[in-house]
């Protein structure tokens, strides 16, 4: 697996609509997309800054996976997703070199890319998601 660019820096926030302002207002970025996936239970707010986006999350659920994150070490950076190729191919080679997986399996994620997550305990205390437009039919 080699990574072929940071796909986005996740960022989780209480309150989405305060956030987006900050990042508009104060920082001069717009807001290009604002997306519910509510498998993950999270609202998101995407920014473009060069090459990288900046990703917002708020959690819709006061038990999902990010509400716990704020609650244990409050707002901050989530997690750092890498573009990749193919997240199937990268969560088999990941798995035979035993790295800890949160996804066995890809999954939907925002903007309609396929994702999957790697677990903290194996990359250094970091959250990282692997990210990939989904095959072309």
């Amino acid at each position: 697996m080699k990574p072929t660019g940071i796909e986005h820096i996740g960022i989780a926030v209480r309150d989405l609509e305060q956030s987006i302002r900050f990042y508009q207002e104060v920082l001069g970025l717009q807001c290009y997309a604002v997306e519910e996936v509510a498998d993950q239970n999270v609202r998101t707010a995407f920014f473009m800054v060069g090459e990288t986006k900046i990703e917002l999350l708020q959690s819709t659920d006061p038990s999902g996976a990010v509400a716990k994150f704020i609650e244990k070490r409050g707002e901050g950076v989530h997690h750092l997703a890498f573009a990749i190729p193919d997240v199937a191919g990268a969560l088999d080679e990941l798995s035979e070199k035993q790295v800890p997986l949160i996804d066995r399996q890809p999954r939907p994620g925002a903007e309609g890319l396929q994702i999957a997550f790697l677990h903290p305990k194996g990359t250094g205390g970091v959250l990282m998601e692997l990210c990939a437009k989904p095959p072309q039919k």
